[in-house]
């Protein structure tokens, strides 16, 4: 049987249908140029994708193609963007009270709050984000609050939370400097140094918990406290703590409180990293530097388009993300942010890395994808041109070995 060579549109409209029985499962992408991120990028490449999973990567011509193989041509093929971190999936694309899932101020610390029980994953700004190649995504309660919850990871894909989710319980997210304040003088922290006091607080508050749940005999054991456990899974370093921070001395602040718990954090925003390259380089600590196109103002007056160069040539380890604003457009994508990076200095082959494998990296599940080899989730975006220019176009979008987007984005 010859090979069925197709557009992204005709082979979609065929996996639909379910296709001939011996080749609906198995897909064939073509490219140009095919960014791995594994090596070196493959010119005239193939990626092979059987129930799934990616079967073999190479030039095309040295790869054993099956018969009765859907064909895909595109010219440049690379993994499924990751975006590092945002809000998609609990705010919403009406951006309205009813569809805006991702902050609670009614306390100031809240570490139990579970994304992935406000997680939407019908949310029609999920849909907007695939449709330029983005198809796994961090994301979770919103900075604004001194501990604000729980984030999760998830693909671009699936109509119930259970399809989408890859990992439940992600990071706890927290804010230090302005974002982690009330705002209101009613309400605690209202400073700095408040705000740091009452995370301290908790943080002792869960080791006692810990200690006494693990020494005591069951029938003496303090009653559950869903908050502490929330809080014991950062002090057992099984979930980081995801610190927004822009001043520089929130960013200190934030090293200084890991040091003291032993415990992992990521910062998030870090507007000012530039100020303390060296305590965060020392400290072994990465960071998901704040959208280039956020507005530079408030805390965030002294942010610049060039942070992610300037953390690379730092080597300092990072991703991108398309990050949250409380104004329109709260939601980015995070291939344009990237683009606007790369325009201000970050290497071309540095800036795919960071919406792919060091996103994997980063995130702890370079297992599955972030790169295109043999094994992992067969997640892949195509292109009509180079990703980062405007004038090229996102033609199609492959998660798990289903076509799931063919729209000219």
């Amino acid at each position: 049987m010859s090979i069925r060579s197709l557009s992204v549109a005709s082979a979609l409209l065929l996996m639909i249908a379910g296709g001939p029985s011996t080749g609906a499962d198995t897909l064939v992408v073509r490219g140009s140029t095919v960014h791995t991120m594994a090596g070196e990028p493959i010119r005239d490449g193939v990626v092979v994708i059987r129930d799934g999973r990616i079967t073999a990567v190479g030039q095309a011509g040295l790869i054993p193609i099956p018969g009765d193989a859907t064909l895909i041509d595109a010219e440049v093929v690379t993994p499924g963007l990751i975006d590092a971190h945002s809000v998609v999936g609990l705010t919403g694309y009406l951006n309205q009270a009813q569809d805006q899932e991702q902050l609670d101020r009614s306390e100031a610390i809240q570490p139990e709050l579970r994304a992935i029980d406000a997680y939407d994953p019908r949310e029609r700004l999920i849909e907007w984000v695939r449709s330029f190649g983005v198809t796994t995504i961090h994301t979770g309660h919103a900075p604004g609050a001194l501990v604000s919850g729980q984030t999760l990871i998830a693909k671009t894909r699936g109509t119930t939370v259970e399809e989408a989710v890859m990992v439940p319980s992600a990071m706890v997210a927290a804010s230090l400097g302005e974002g982690g304040l009330a705002g209101d003088e009613k309400k605690p922290p209202g400073t700095r140094s408040k705000a740091v006091a009452m995370l301290r607080e908790k943080l002792v508050e869960t080791r006692e918990y810990v200690d006494r749940r693990s020494r005591q005999e069951l029938s003496k054991r303090p009653a559950r406290d869903l908050r502490l456990e929330a809080l014991a899974r950062v002090l057992e370093r099984e979930l980081p703590l995801l610190v927004t921070a822009h001043r520089h001395n929130d960013l200190v602040s934030a090293l200084r409180l890991a040091k003291e718990f032993d415990v992992r954090i990521v910062l998030d925003g870090a507007s000012e990293a530039y100020l303390v390259l060296d305590e965060i380089r020392i400290n072994g600590v990465p960071v998901i530097p704040h959208p280039p196109m956020q507005r530079a103002f408030a805390e965030m007056e002294n942010a610049t388009v060039e942070l992610p160069a300037i953390l690379d040539r730092a080597e300092i380890p990072f991703a991108l993300q398309s990050g949250f604003e409380s104004y329109v457009p709260k939601s980015r994508v995070v291939l344009l942010e990237a683009a606007i990076a790369a325009a201000n200095g970050l290497p071309w082959e540095r800036t795919l890395a960071a919406m792919t494998i060091d996103a994997a990296r980063l995130l702890g599940i370079a297992d599955r994808v972030g790169s295109l080899e043999v094994g992992k989730d067969a997640d892949l975006a195509l292109y009509d041109g180079d990703p980062l220019e405007y004038t090229s176009h996102c033609i199609g979008v492959i998660i798990d070995g289903r076509i799931v987007s063919d729209e000219i984005r």
